[in-house]
This record gives C-alpha cells, sequence and structure tokens, in this order.
C-alpha cells in the first residue's frame, strides 16, 4: 500500500521556502517558521506570492514532490515536476482507449455512475442523520432528489454512447445542485446556495465548494502520475488546451466526499463564518486570506478519516483514495482489470 505522504499548504504572503540538508525550510521576513523532511512529503501548494529557491525545486523534481503554485484564492498558475514516470505502453493505451469511444464509454459509465451514487449518499446521510427536524419541504426535496440520483445511476449504465453518458452526469448535477440548500441548517442568508457559480463564485457556500474543488483535482492528478498515466487526457471531459482532463475525471468521484462534506461540516457547524470572505463589487464572493487555512486544515482532516474501500475490502484513509483510483484505472487500462471499478461512498 502506498504511503500516505503529506501535502503542505504555503498560504502566508511573502514566505520564502528553501532546502537545508534533506529539510524544507519556511521562512518569513527572513525568519524561520518551520521545517519538515522532505521525505515525509508528497506535495508543496503554495498560494499567491510564496517563493521558492532553486535548490529546493530542483530537489523536490527529483525526489518525486509536486510543487503547485495557485493564486490566492485558489486558481492554479503552475507546477513543477520531475520527468513524467510510468511505463510508456501505459500512456499510449490510455490515448488509444480515448480515442476508442466504446472502449472509452466503459470508463465514463463507470465514473458517472459513481458521481451520481456517490452525490445520492451524501442526500441520504442527510436523510438519517438530521430529516427529524427538517421542514417538510426540505425533506420532501431532498428524498426526490436523491430518488432521481438513484435513476441517473441506473441509466448512465446503459447509455449507447459517451455524449448520452455526459447528459446523464448533467442531470446527476441538475438533481443533487437543485436540492444542496436542504443540506445547510444554519439559518444565515450569507451561506443560502441558489445554484453552482463559479469564475467568479457569486456566494459563500460556491466559494468554498471552488476552493476545495481546485484541492481535490491537485491531488488527483498527482496520483494519476504517480501511476504513470497522462493527467490531461480524459474520457469524460473533452481534451482542451491547459485542460487536466483525466484528473477532473477521477476527482468526479471524490467531490461528494471529500469537498462537499467538508464545506456543509464548516458551515453546519459554524467553524467558519460571513466574516471569513471578501464581498467584491461586481457579486464576486471570495475567502480571505487568513480564513483558507481553517478549510485546508479541515480538508487535511477529511483526507485521514478511515473507510473500507468497496473493491479491495480493506481500511484506508480517505487521501489514499485517489491513489487507488488511479491504480485501478491502470490496471484495467493495462487489461488486467476487465473493467474500471470506480469508488462508492457508503
Amino acid at each position: 500500500m502506498r504511503q500516505h505522504l503529506n501535502t503542505m499548504f504555503v498560504t502566508t504572503e511573502g514566505a520564502w521556502l528553501s532546502k537545508d540538508g534533506a529539510n524544507i525550510v519556511v521562512e518569513v521576513e527572513r525568519r524561520e517558521i518551520g521545517r519538515v523532511p522532505m521525505h515525509m512529503m508528497g506535495g508543496i501548494v503554495c498560494f499567491g506570492r510564496v517563493g521558492m529557491s532553486p535548490p529546493l525545486m530542483g530537489a523536490c523534481a527529483e525526489a518525486g514532490v509536486t510543487v503547485s503554485f495557485l493564486t490566492e484564492h485558489g486558481k492554479f498558475l503552475a507546477r513543477v515536476e520531475g520527468p513524467c514516470s510510468g511505463n510508456v505502453l501505459l500512456r499510449r493505451r490510455q490515448y488509444r482507449v480515448a480515442d476508442d469511444p466504446d472502449a472509452g464509454l466503459v470508463i465514463v459509465r463507470a465514473i458517472v455512475t459513481a458521481k451520481a451514487a456517490n452525490q445520492r449518499a451524501v442526500l441520504r446521510r442527510a436523510l438519517r442523520d438530521h430529516g427529524s427536524s427538517m421542514v417538510e419541504s426540505g425533506r420532501a426535496g431532498l428524498d426526490d432528489a436523491q430518488r432521481r440520483l438513484g435513476d441517473v445511476a441506473r441509466r448512465v449504465m446503459e447509455a449507447g454512447n459517451i455524449d448520452i453518458a455526459r447528459g446523464h452526469e448533467g442531470d446527476a448535477a441538475n438533481a443533487y445542485f437543485g436540492s444542496f440548500d436542504h443540506l445547510i441548517r444554519r439559518d444565515n442568508d450569507a451561506f443560502r446556495f441558489r445554484g453552482r457559480s463559479r469564475r467568479p463564485p457569486l456566494d459563500a457556500c460556491n466559494a468554498l465548494l471552488s476552493f476545495l474543488y481546485a484541492m481535490v483535482g491537485h491531488d488527483c492528478r498527482s496520483a494519476l502520475e504517480s501511476v504513470g498515466l497522462d493527467p490531461q487526457v480524459g474520457f469524460l471531459h473533452r481534451d482542451r488546451p491547459g485542460r487536466a482532463g483525466l484528473a477532473l475525471d477521477l476527482m468526479e468521484e471524490f467531490r461528494p466526499v471529500l469537498a462537499d462534506r467538508v464545506v456543509l461540516t464548516l458551515i453546519n457547524r459554524q467553524q467558519i463564518g460571513p466574516k471569513d470572505f471578501t464581498f467584491i463589487e461586481g457579486g464576486a464572493v471570495l475567502l480571505r486570506d487568513d480564513s483558507r487555512k481553517a478549510v485546508l486544515a479541515a480538508y487535511q482532516e477529511r483526507k485521514k478519516d478511515e473507510i473500507t474501500h468497496p473493491f479491495l475490502n480493506e481500511k484506508v484513509s480517505l487521501g489514499l483514495v485517489p491513489h487507488i483510483q488511479a491504480q485501478l484505472l491502470a490496471r484495467h487500462l493495462r487489461g488486467d482489470l476487465d473493467g474500471y471499478p470506480p469508488f462508492l461512498w457508503k
């Protein structure tokens, strides 16, 4: 089993990262505020104006520690990594399957089915845990949405081509996000959810979702690269310059489990409030710099939760699941598995 290495998130403006022996050193205004052995790191994510020494970049590339640079609000800017790992034959097989509609459809069906099923699991858990305290309209809305998601999960397995499967994925998103506001138990207009918005997010809930989706995307891309797959070439998401299509494919299974659940916990337990956001003229809503740390801490804690993997039937942390799924996808592409077994959360 792959060791669950840590990800270092650097959010302090003006921080400088350097190498001291086998350690990563973080300084702010020339004062050391932390150091960590490089062998314990799986990745470094830098937000905003964060600098890094060339020797550390080179050491990270050689050690397989991926370095990502994002804006202060979580938008991807750049990535520093070493030579592409993995068997070239695996990547050639990936490209052939991506160009073969029938072979790609097998994978797309599995991904969309898992996404709809995991979205349904989030709604069903809310009904189980809090249904008795909900107003009748909220309870009925969630129940209707979970039934629609169950129907999508069944219908997508009969999809005749990838475009039809994409249509089912859209139906699942409409059902899920159409009922998402009922999952928010906090009586505060600042956290009302009126629909998915991005680039820019137009409310606090969407700001949290977009930020955490960027984090899940980073983890999924790293997982794919670790097994030798090309994160740019996907099956569900069409090729587009600069877009990591396969990373987006993989993260569809994890959005409800790794990101959405963290957002709901932060809001419903009042661990985050309106003061943690910046409301910009024109409608955009963004996380404040100092509030990102609390969100990242909650995300890291969520990744430590243990579950029983449905295919391996072993206890693993949620943070390891993207790496397991990347390995299972690689095994399917090599022909070791007849199909791709997606991650189904219970």
